[in-house]
């Protein structure tokens, strides 16, 4: 769970999508890094993530972690965007069975969880079939 400064350090990642591309290899890397992995390089400029992709795998968790308890049974999955770059994430508004390999999915922003009572809410990106 992050800590809240760390939270609001990530909201352009979070909120925006807000990635790098490598001026020397073109790589896309999400999160941001100092250093491209695939050349070393330390020069980037921004980008914005492609919003639509398509499921690579997906498990369903029936035993979640304290602060989803409340939203159990969910699925969680691997979706590669258009532009190639990975991420994890619920998907949501579907039932399990119609959630398949190869599924198209976009990208929404919702509320993820909140920490206790008085905690901050935490928000971020969950896949819905496009």
């Amino acid at each position: 769970m992050p800590t809240p400064s760390r939270y609001w350090r990530e909201i352009p990642q979070r909120y925006r999508l807000e990635a790098i591309k490598c001026k020397k290899c073109g790589t896309i890397l999400f999160p941001p890094r100092l250093i491209c992995p695939e050349c070393k390089s330390r020069e980037f400029e921004g980008t914005k993530l492609a919003d639509k992709g398509k499921v690579l795998t997906f498990t369903i968790i029936r035993v979640p972690p304290h602060q989803f308890v409340d939203q159990a049974p969910f699925a969680v999955g691997i979706v590669e965007l258009d532009d190639g770059v990975k991420l994890t994430a619920q998907i949501v508004d579907c039932d399990f069975e119609d959630i398949k390999i190869g599924m198209r999915v976009k990208i929404e922003f919702r509320k993820i969880y909140d920490e206790g009572e008085s905690g901050i809410l935490c928000y971020g990106y969950k896949f819905v079939p496009e």
